[in-house]
């Protein structure tokens, strides 16, 4: 057994990575720290977790807690990580941080969206944890900067297209749709209830800060630089996600090209989903609570665009579930250990 910590356990996504890691063969959660929670055992914040844990919630202290774990998950608010993440690399632990602080090789990019890096020197030896993209890279990393949500559901379906030379670049527009849970678990008025409910809206037009995030990825993907377009939009749902990106084909590109591109990109990731073959297109309804990414796309044959669509849960393939697919690949196991939840009907 493989001892873990996950460090702010009792928000949305450290919540969420408590509930894999339990029923985890090969790993057993050692630690598990809340600022808020300090002193309570994490079933009395998730009355769900009865009889599955009984750790209780320790406050965060890196010098009493290390020993106690091989590999530690950060849970955390941006900039905390990055104060936290190298001590634990000094003293020989694996890391993986869900903020955005280890997402960026480009430190000026990161603090123009988020505040000034002070473990510059960290941001070359972390690797972007994108499972299926990087998987090589992530097999022999100490630092894994896990995804947003967002970008992951924009980069899955993207980045075979882009490699391949199908889309032009400068054409791409994304839309994306998220679940409140998207907006964490702090309170704020615009995730109320009463402000979410029966309502659909776009925010953040044109300035969301993980665009940042996909055009870095897409660029280096690319080989050039990409800059898309990219709006996201809050839906009155718990969980769940559901990205919609545009592009210009290229002359005399098919469906059939776009399929084959896909599977032969994707093949043997058993996380991804490709639709096509069966004639459908991607719901979150049906990757709800899983770690899959489907991915369909339609091409419109009077613009010649490429629709692509692809549907994740966001805070499982878009946050803790691919966080655990990335522990997976660092210790060896099968990357779908623990994340092999048959996925609910409805």
């Amino acid at each position: 057994m493989v001892r873990v910590g996950v460090v702010g356990a009792t928000g949305y996504a450290g919540a969420e990575l408590v509930r894999i890691l339990s029923g985890h063969p090969k790993v057993k959660i050692t630690v598990i720290t809340s600022r808020q929670y300090a002193g309570l055992r994490f079933d009395k914040v998730f009355p769900s977790m009865a009889g599955h844990t009984d750790l209780v919630c320790e406050e965060l202290s890196v010098e009493k807690l290390y020993k106690r774990a091989e590999l530690f998950f950060l849970s955390l608010p941006h900039k905390i990580p990055m104060e936290i993440a190298p001590v634990l690399i000094n003293k020989g632990k694996k890391v993986i941080d869900l903020s955005a602080d280890f997402r960026f090789k480009n430190h000026i990019v990161y603090s123009s969206f988020y505040q000034e890096h002070t473990a510059k020197d960290l941001l070359e030896k972390a690797v972007y944890g994108l499972s299926e993209v990087y998987y090589d890279k992530i097999k022999t990393a100490d630092l894994i900067g896990n995804p947003g949500c967002y970008p992951t559901s924009t980069l899955l379906p993207l980045i075979p297209l882009l490699k391949a030379g199908l889309v032009d670049a400068k054409t791409i527009i994304t839309d994306s749709k998220s679940g409140v849970s998207g907006a964490g678990r702090s309170l704020a008025l615009s995730s109320h209830f009463c402000e979410v409910n029966e309502s659909f809206r776009a925010y953040k037009v044109a300035s969301h800060r993980h665009n940042p995030e996909i055009n870095e990825i897409l660029s280096c993907e690319a080989g050039k630089d990409i800059k898309i377009t990219f709006v996201p939009h809050l839906v009155p749902m718990t969980r769940g996600m559901l990205t919609t990106s545009y592009a210009q084909l290229k002359k005399n590109i098919s469906a059939q090209d776009i399929n084959e591109c896909m599977k032969s990109f994707y093949s043997g990731r058993p996380f991804v989903r490709l639709l096509y073959d069966q004639n459908r297109l991607p719901d979150t309804l049906h990757v709800r609570g899983t770690n899959y990414c489907d991915i369909g796309f339609v091409i419109d044959k009077e613009t010649k665009r490429i629709i692509l669509i692809s549907a994740i849960d966001n805070l499982v393939k878009g946050a803790s579930g691919q966080a655990v697919q990335n522990m997976n690949i660092m210790l060896g196991f099968d990357e779908t250990t623990g994340l092999k939840n048959v996925p609910y009907p409805l």
